[in-house]
């Protein structure tokens, strides 16, 4: 094109152009800061929560690339005359522009919101669910975000994807039933970070296994325990799943434990139970504030049964407070002189006339 043959109006569409263009370029971002800064963010700060200031950050600098597309779109609508045989490959680009764009403002959100709410999560305590199930699932989204954006990047430029998605279904099937057994422990161990059965610290109690100990991981694939002999018990998250769980910590440390002592019959039963409160309560570690119970439960073979009950502050001394308690128990009867009998068989054998053996009973009578 000959720019000598432009005429005066063509001239004023370029001298436009050109000016729009710059004066995005120059004075974008600053229009852009002051927007968000001292008008949106007025209206935020009166908010409570901090997610809005979280998504605007995440928004402000692609918008800036956004409004330079556009100046560049508008200022290149306007040359037409220039780029009339380039209009094709104009609108490819900026498609991809915006589909760039976008793809950046989705990606700038999903790891901010998730920054956000995982630091959120590390001051509640779920120090585990924010440091391996967020950026987990974060990553997740982010490879399901670029797969799409690349499928319609392929699709707007006439490439077949319908193969290429068939394939990778097919792969994602083969793998998952190679992989069933971990893809069923990730589950399961998404499940337990979010139904929240157990935490890190907590003291629990899985039946099926017959195993117990203190939480010291909740992985994605397994969760470790460590038992009060110092060792380490590595549980797949799935067994865990179909198993069921006693959790001594949760609501709180406070515990509740018993014992069962039997005593001799005959003896004075509010006597006993007077004795056997009175040396529960003066152990140490029992808890006052909360009743010690002596109940009378049944009658045995040989035996009165009594249930103790008391409470404890904590479950780490469950072991060493049965020992406090028994011995204060057994020591406490013997200077009551009441009884604690063991079971007793009394077994009576009678002598049989021997196998094959005659018994003649004579009889005397008068000829």
């Amino acid at each position: 094109m000959n720019f000598s043959d432009l005429t005066l109006k063509q001239w004023l569409e370029i001298g436009l152009a050109v000016f729009v263009f710059f004066v995005t370029v120059m004075l974008g971002r600053w229009i852009i800061k002051i927007i968000f800064v001292r008008v949106i963010r007025r209206f935020t700060g009166m908010t409570k929560t901090t997610l809005d200031d979280v998504i605007l950050n995440a928004l402000a600098p692609p918008l800036y690339w956004l409004a330079l597309v556009f100046a560049f779109r508008f200022s290149l609508t306007r040359l037409g005359f220039i780029f009339e045989n380039s209009r094709q490959d104009l609108e490819a680009i900026y498609f991809v522009s915006f589909l760039l764009i976008g793809f950046v403002i989705v990606w700038r959100m999903i790891s901010n919101i998730a920054k956000w709410y995982e630091a959120r999560l590390s001051k509640t305590g779920e120090v585990e669910l924010g440091k391996q199930l967020l950026p987990f699932l974060r990553r997740l989204l982010l490879i399901v975000l670029s797969a799409i954006v690349v499928i319609i990047l392929l699709d707007f430029f006439d490439i077949e994807v319908g193969g290429l998605v068939a394939t990778l279904g097919i792969g994602s099937l083969a793998i998952a039933l190679a992989a069933q057994a971990a893809l069923s422990d990730t589950i399961s161990g998404f499940v337990i970070m979010v139904d929240r059965p157990f935490r890190i610290g907590d003291r629990i109690e899985i039946q099926d296994l017959d195993t117990w100990g203190d939480v010291i991981d909740i992985g994605l694939r397994s969760t470790r325990i460590r038992t009060r002999d110092n060792r380490m018990v590595i549980v797949p998250n799935s067994v865990i799943g179909k198993s069921l769980i006693v959790n001594h910590s949760f609501p709180d440390t406070t515990y509740r434990i018993q014992i069962h002592v039997g005593i001799a019959y005959g003896t004075d039963i509010e006597k006993a139970r007077n004795v056997i409160v009175g040396a529960v309560s003066k152990v140490e570690g029992v808890l006052t504030e909360h009743p010690v119970e002596a109940l009378f439960l049944e009658f045995g073979e040989s035996s009165l049964i009594f249930r103790i009950r008391w409470w404890l502050d904590s479950y780490v001394d469950t072991r060493r407070m049965f020992d406090r308690v028994n011995t204060a128990i057994y020591n406490a009867l013997n200077k009551a002189e009441i009884l604690i009998p063991f079971p007793q068989r009394v077994i009576t054998h009678k002598n049989a006339p021997p196998v094959g053996s005659v018994e003649v009973e004579v009889r005397n009578k008068k000829g």
